[in-house]
């Protein structure tokens, strides 16, 4: 479980890609202190575990559907990457619930400077936009966001200056791909909404049959 909030950019140092997976080395010092075999990292919001780490790096392995599912598979040597450690129960909630599972990616159609802050529109991928409600939490690439407007398939993000400085987002552009996680709180109350196991969903028909009018 993590929050959202980055605690520092990695570099990616090395990519392994097998037929349909991965292994990557990431440099940080900073999220390897204190780290053990087994634990869990977020890198640009994809909860991996860690295999081998020293002072420096911490390896990682990436499955075919996570692959499949995340821009991990655009990472390159060279490029900067969200890193979280999972929370600890001592520490401060800042963010949201982030599971570090992703739903799906998104694409950046548009970046605008406004004042003291970066508007980011992005399109999200078919059927994201469900668990999407204005003012409500979004992970994108991990970091813990809210959602200022949202208009069919198109969300739209403020960064103030120190997220646009410390994670990744504030390094991409128009054009560029990020991962998506929507509100895990969300994405039960639909399920349980719209499930066919026991109701049919919810419908103004089930509420008038049930009481409500």
């Amino acid at each position: 479980m993590f929050t959202g909030l980055i605690e520092d950019i990695g570099t990616v140092q090395s990519v392994k890609m097998g037929r349909q997976s991965m292994e990557l080395t990431i440099l940080s010092e900073k999220i390897v202190d204190g780290v053990q075999i087994g634990d869990s990292i977020s890198v640009n919001g994809v909860c991996l575990t860690v295999t081998v780490f020293n002072k420096e790096y911490f390896t990682v392995d990436v499955m075919p559907e996570t692959v499949k599912a995340s821009t991990i598979r655009l990472l390159k040597p060279g490029m900067p990457v969200n890193l979280e450690r999972a929370m600890s129960a001592n520490g401060r909630f800042g963010g949201h619930f982030v599971s570090g599972h992703i739903d799906g990616t998104g694409t950046i159609v548009k970046k605008e400077k406004k004042e003291n802050a970066v508007y980011y529109v992005i399109k999200l991928d078919e059927g994201l936009s469900a668990y999407c409600i204005p003012k409500g939490s979004v992970a994108i690439d991990g970091t813990s966001l809210t959602i200022f407007e949202l208009a069919g398939d198109l969300l739209t993000v403020s960064l103030i200056p120190l997220t646009h400085q410390d994670t990744v987002l504030g390094r991409k552009n128009v054009g560029d791909f990020v991962n998506i996680e929507t509100d895990m709180i969300g994405k039960y109350i639909v399920h349980h909404l719209t499930s066919s196991k026991g109701t049919q969903g919810i419908s103004t028909s089930f509420l008038a049959e049930h009481g409500f009018y």
